[in-house]
């Protein structure tokens, strides 16, 4: 490794490393005041796996920023969270919400319970490290299980991991770690953590590629295990409920490749949803300086990082020369500069119709959501930024049929958005 290379990314880390723990994306200072967004709207890339070389359009207006056609309001519904990150409800409308130091919290008919829920395994809190994801078993009503991702270990050992437990309505039971990164890393960044559950009740959870330079693995930058299908760094995996690799991965009888492995080539996504209507699966990942990304993401597919990449290096140099190549997909949009993307949702509901369909993606940087308008076959049509003035961890849809924001600050709140009448 080249030391006066890595020497320079140490100095320009140092500049930016309170904004790592942002989630790694950062806002230039010296871009222009009206983003540049580009938006991939190829039916190829959207609807088959053939590869492309063409890499999104540029549209250095914001003409394609649409006004919203829906009238609506932000109701706080609480405050008091220590940064919040992410949420899921129970079948009988309380709402449980990690906190990224370790708590997991339950809000019962509108309150929140002062007492954290108590079971809940010890997590590596440093940075962008902690208690992340929650995640109910789609049979929850039947098995009672939930499901935690986690970061674990040390500084100079950590991992991400995956645990289940019974949750009896006041305490988690019989808690099992059931997946775990194969490989330990040091620092506090790039843990990934989303979960989403797929109709045969099997569930894909993003895994981050370690870290920025200078952190490095078996003496190489960690962030070239995204392209190691030996390694879950950088990838999305595909798990059982019990942990293990379902028998149709697309991987799992290649030579040399992990079996749990979904989809590689990925940085650190915060964002995943799926939709059940149309079977897409969307995600939004995180860029260095600029490049965040929001993806169609199918199985067996390479997405490219960073062997191509729209970001660069937090020290202003280029990380690749190439933003597209063959046999790896291109995103649907990059956001240059940075949104920092966190929390994904698919709107699938009636209180607002005219948003049926669209995705949400939050924002750190931004401290936005953007509401993204998709048309039938999945081409984005256009960006509407809502502004929430906070950085933004999660966006969900909640049972009413209304959006819920999750903000990540020392005092986080939970705000709802809901439609004006008349």
């Amino acid at each position: 490794m080249n030391t006066s290379y890595i020497d320079s990314l140490k100095k320009g880390a140092a500049v930016v490393a309170a904004l790592w723990v942002s989630g790694c994306s950062f806002t230039s200072t010296s871009a222009p005041s009206n983003p540049a967004i580009r938006t991939q709207t190829s039916d190829t890339l959207v609807e088959t796996s053939t590869d492309s070389n063409t890499p999104p359009s540029v549209d250095n207006s914001v003409n394609n920023i649409a006004a919203t056609a829906q009238d609506f309001q932000k109701v706080t519904v609480l405050q008091g969270l220590e940064h919040p990150w992410s949420m899921a409800w129970l079948p009988d409308g309380d709402l449980l919400v990690t906190e990224r130091p370790g708590r997991l919290r339950i809000v019962r008919n509108g309150t929140l319970d002062s007492t954290p829920i108590a079971g809940v395994p010890e997590v590596f809190a440093f940075k962008q490290g902690g208690l992340m994801d929650v995640s109910l078993h789609p049979r929850f009503a039947e098995n009672r299980l939930i499901y935690l991702t986690y970061s674990h270990g040390t500084r100079d050992a950590n991992r991400t991991r995956i645990a289940r437990a019974t949750f009896d309505g006041q305490a988690l039971q019989n808690l099992q770690v059931i997946f775990e990164v194969s490989q330990a890393k040091s620092g506090g960044q790039h843990f990934g953590s989303r979960i989403v559950w797929l109709p045969d009740n099997t569930m894909l959870v993003a895994i981050g590629d370690g870290g920025n330079p200078p952190v490095e693995l078996e003496g190489d930058l960690i962030r070239k295990q995204a392209q190691n299908l030996s390694s879950h760094l950088g990838k999305i995996v595909r798990l059982n409920d019990d942990g293990s690799a379902p028998p149709d991965n697309p991987f799992i009888n290649a030579e040399n490749a992990d079996p749990v492995i979904w989809s590689y080539g990925h940085r650190n996504i915060q964002g995943l949803t799926f939709d059940p209507q149309t079977n897409r699966l969307w995600s939004t990942e995180h860029g260095a300086r600029g490049g965040d990304e929001l993806n169609l993401v199918k199985a067996g597919e390479n997405y490219g990082w960073p062997v191509v990449t729209h970001s660069r290096e937090y020290s202003g140099g280029e990380i690749s020369s190439e933003r597209s190549r063959p046999g790896m997909i291109d995103p649907r949009v990059v956001w240059t500069p940075a949104t920092a993307p966190s929390g994904l949702a698919i709107y699938r509901g009636d209180r607002f119709a005219s948003w049926n369909g669209d995705l949400f993606a939050g924002g750190l940087v931004s401290r936005d959501v953007r509401h993204i308008e998709l048309d039938e076959a999945g081409n984005v049509v256009s960006q509407q930024p809502i502004d929430i003035g906070q950085r933004v961890r999660d966006v969900r849809q909640g049972p009413d049929g209304l959006l819920y924001i999750l903000t990540d600050e020392p005092d986080g709140q939970l705000i709802r958005l809901e439609p004006v009448s008349g």
